[in-house]
């Protein structure tokens, strides 16, 4: 990229280091940012900074919050007995689009991977057993439906179980292989109605 100024050449390599976004991606970005006016890019880079300083996780469920607990967790309508666990906060985005769960979450913030070198206390599986406590009914695991997350799916129902609580499965209306940031509202809607008790 000799042919690029060296602060393109760097704007380029920072838009590369974001998820799905390879060289000729990252290169359109960054032109497109430089025709940009200045004050849409000056916007642009507060809103950066604001987020990156103002975000912070839940101390209850582990989602993205400016405050604590977040809306989720603080909002007196939803079905605190019921715990949603997901694997990353944009799992719960996807899940709250379909607009059928009324319960609480569960961040895991990753999956069990010995292959990752990624073991269950790696993730927020204590922080879950912790929740336990109070009068949870039902803990619906919905890890992604890879091999890492039916091998945390299982791990949590063992843990859980002796705690006399009811652990399901969100059903196989998820593709094996998939995540659930990519799942359309239907599947999704499909998934928790046929969730099953995992034995």
């Amino acid at each position: 990229m000799d042919f690029y100024p060296v602060a393109i050449e760097k704007l380029i390599e920072e838009f590369a280091k974001l998820p799905s976004i390879g060289n000729k991606t990252a290169q359109r970005l960054t032109l497109h940012v430089l025709n940009l006016p200045e004050d849409e890019v000056r916007e642009f880079a507060e809103a950066l900074i604001k987020a990156r300083g103002t975000i912070k996780y839940c101390q209850v469920c582990g989602n993205y919050t400016e405050k604590d607990p977040c809306a989720i967790c603080g909002n007196p309508n939803r079905d605190h007995h019921v715990i949603c666990v997901v694997e990353q906060p944009k799992d719960i985005m996807a899940i709250e689009r379909v607009r059928d769960f009324n319960g609480v979450y569960h961040v895991l913030h990753g999956s069990i991977s010995p292959m990752a070198g990624r073991g269950p206390e790696d993730i927020k599986i204590k922080e879950l057993v912790r929740r336990m406590s109070g009068d949870i009914r039902e803990v619906i695991v919905a890890t992604n439906s890879t091999i890492e997350g039916e091998a945390t799916a299982m791990y949590i129902s063992r843990v859980l179980k002796p705690l006399d609580v009811k652990v399901t499965r969100i059903a196989s209306g998820m593709p094996v292989g998939s995540d659930l940031e990519y799942a359309d509202e239907v599947t999704l809607s499909k998934s928790f109605e046929g969730r099953k008790e995992i034995l």
